[in-house]
């Protein structure tokens, strides 16, 4: 059940996105459309946060206003998806030069009961010195998974004291202006990612 749960989520927010006429990236294509900021029925996706960074410190979405951002929602406890997706986000930087100066990459936590403080950053360096990794109180990422319509939710597998995060996956690219400008599905390469800031930079 957990699992149609999922996919039902993951459905709904690539139908949403395809219908709205947002990016999708597959492979080494172009892009298929231009991005659209509102979604049927007047849903947005991004939209305004305040939550921490690895220090404490208080980060909102304005800090990011006139900076392109890469956002990616994950744990520091996954097992596969979440570092490959964090290395391929951080990866699309180095092509791009000095215009990386105008990237911000961004990794909002859905595990804010482990991922705070020194664990974040810890984490953040294995795969990029520039990665900001962002935590809150789990009413602080309800609102921010929210709004950027990310499906979460803790599992316990059997015979296991721990837990593990089921979680959708996709990196979203927000304008300057806070907008979403394309969403990459699991899969698309740096380079595409690359390809497409560059174009969206240089074209600002």
């Amino acid at each position: 059940m957990l699992r149609l749960i999922r996919w039902i989520a993951v459905a709904a927010i690539a139908a949403l996105i395809v219908a709205s006429g947002a990016i999708w990236l597959r492979g080494n294509t172009d892009t298929v459309a231009q991005a659209a900021h509102v979604l049927p029925g007047g849903v947005e996706v991004g939209g305004p946060f305040t939550l921490a960074n690895a220090t404490g410190q208080t980060v909102t979405d304005a800090n990011f206003r006139g900076r392109w951002m890469l956002v990616y929602f994950g744990y520091s406890y996954c097992p596969d998806i979440c570092p490959t997706e964090l290395q391929t986000m951080v990866s699309s930087l180095d092509p791009l030069g000095g215009l990386a100066d105008r990237v911000a990459p961004v990794f909002i936590t859905i595990d804010p009961e482990r991922d705070h403080g020194q664990a974040l950053s810890d984490y953040t360096k294995l795969f990029d010195s520039r990665l900001i990794g962002l935590t809150g109180t789990p009413e602080q990422i309800a609102s921010v998974a929210k709004a950027y319509r990310v499906y979460y939710a803790k599992v316990t597998p059997k015979d296991s004291s721990g837990y593990l995060m089921d979680h959708s996956s996709f990196i979203y690219l927000m304008g300057p202006d806070g907008k979403l400008s394309a969403l990459f599905k699991q899969g698309t390469t740096g380079q595409d990612i690359a390809d497409a800031l560059r174009k969206r930079i240089t074209a600002s």
